[in-house]
């Protein structure tokens, strides 16, 4: 049924993704092991023989509703192809690397988890989804650009917060076509929102061309330019922006930016997402 590129790259996919999932696995339950006061090895498998039974049960039970939700995905889109029209952000730890050296491995481990547990519950709770984690910064998309918006705010917030544990972060939100392929997507919508994070300030959402003119309503001509715009330091800076905009009919509001050149893309138009969308 499969042809030969295919075949590989599935088992190419299988192999990373169960590799990955039998590691952390294996910790886990060597850890439960330990808990118990059992001999690491022998403790390991007198617990994987009582309980791999019922992670199989679980896996596939898990592994069936995603096949699910992807096939509704995949009868809900309008066109054909690997190719879809999705929001796209990256979200990234403010201050990651000199967070991390203050930690022990076990603690770093646990910061971690609990920071992706937040954002997945969060991401879900709106509509979105989680496509991988590049250590300190996860890829996320939605169908619309309105629950990515959500969602990113959502985050910012959060780490903004002095009175919540989660870490402050940033984020870059692109919106348009991106190609599909193995549960991972790709193209310049994908390398848009990457770039638009890297340069984003701390607790700020940074979106392009694409979601502005999809979240405001309005257009913006190809054309169009500022006199002065220029990159800055980094965007944000309040040498850097240009005047408030309420997109009309929405809670939304937007700060233009001067436009940002960064590895691949010159000259971005860039505006800074403010505000909740209706009803959050």
């Amino acid at each position: 049924m499969l042809s030969a590129e295919r075949q590989e790259g599935l088992v190419r996919t299988w192999g990373r993704s169960f590799a990955r999932l039998a590691d952390w696995q294996v910790a886990l339950l060597a850890d439960v092991a330990r808990e118990m006061g059992a001999e690491p090895t022998e403790g390991l498998l007198a617990v994987s023989d009582e309980v791999m039974p019922r992670v199989e049960q679980l896996q596939s039970y898990v592994w069936r509703r995603h096949l699910l939700s992807a096939g509704a995905r995949l009868m809900a889109e309008s066109t054909s192809g690997a190719s879809a029209t999705l929001a796209v952000c990256f979200v990234d730890i403010v201050g990651y690397t000199s967070r991390s050296r203050t930690l022990t491995d076990r603690e770093l481990v646990a910061w971690l988890e609990s920071f992706e547990t937040a954002v997945l519950q969060l991401t879900v709770d709106r509509g979105g989804r989680i496509i991988k984690n590049i250590g300190d910064e996860l890829l996320i998309v939605a169908d619309s650009p309105e629950a990515m918006a959500d969602i990113a705010l959502a985050l910012t917030a959060r780490g903004a917060d002095a009175d919540d544990p989660f870490p402050a972060v940033r984020a870059g939100v692109a919106y348009g076509e991106v190609v599909t392929r193995l549960g991972d997507v790709f193209g310049p919508v994908v390398n848009i929102a990457a770039r638009l994070t890297s340069v984003a300030r701390p607790s700020t959402v940074l979106v392009d061309l694409g979601a502005y003119e999809a979240l405001s309503g309005r257009t913006v001509a190809h054309d169009e330019d500022h006199p002065d715009d220029h990159a800055g330091d980094r965007a944000g800076d309040r040498a850097g922006e240009h005047g408030e905009d309420e997109a009309g009919g929405s809670s939304y509001r937007f700060r233009r930016l001067r436009r940002v050149s960064v590895k691949g893309y010159s000259r971005l138009k860039v505006w800074v997402l403010q505000g909740s969308p209706p009803g959050r």
